[in-house]
């Protein structure tokens, strides 16, 4: 698998670096998208489900993802990986001080991919494209 990628220039935020230096960088360019409705057409074809059962697959799989996540576990998806919620907070001096309240931070969902998902990662070449300048703008975004 190829990754592709371009070089851009932009400003370098290392540590001593004068106002004016800048470093080129490589940016992933996106390959595409894949709908729901084509990630679905393409999973029925290699089941015996059809496009409307795989849907459903996956909207009860949403509903259950967020019915355990709420009650605080997490959820593993053999395959795939796994979901969990998270939270931080300020901290207080006191214990007392603690207000639930005001200094919790908004909970988030973390996904771990599976081992075999992030081995899709470790076969990964790169692939440099040139963009010419008149292109640049094209296909920023």
């Amino acid at each position: 698998m190829s990754f592709k990628y371009k070089l851009v220039q932009r400003k370098d935020f290392s540590e001593g670096a004068s106002e004016d230096a800048k470093l080129y960088y490589a940016q992933a360019l996106n390959n595409g998208t894949v709908s729901f409705e084509e990630l679905c057409e393409n999973i029925a074809e290699e089941s015996a489900l059809s496009s409307a059962d795989v849907k459903g697959v996956f909207d009860r799989l949403v509903r259950q993802l967020k019915t355990h996540l709420q009650n605080g576990r997490t959820v593993v998806i053999d395959g795939f990986g796994s979901f969990r919620q998270t939270v931080g907070s300020r901290g207080s001096i006191q214990e007392e001080d603690f207000d639930a309240a005001t200094m919790m931070k908004k909970p988030r969902i973390v996904f771990t991919p599976s081992k075999d998902l992030k081995s899709a990662c470790q076969k990964v070449t790169f692939e440099r494209i040139s963009v010419k300048k008149g292109e640049e703008s094209e296909q920023q975004g």
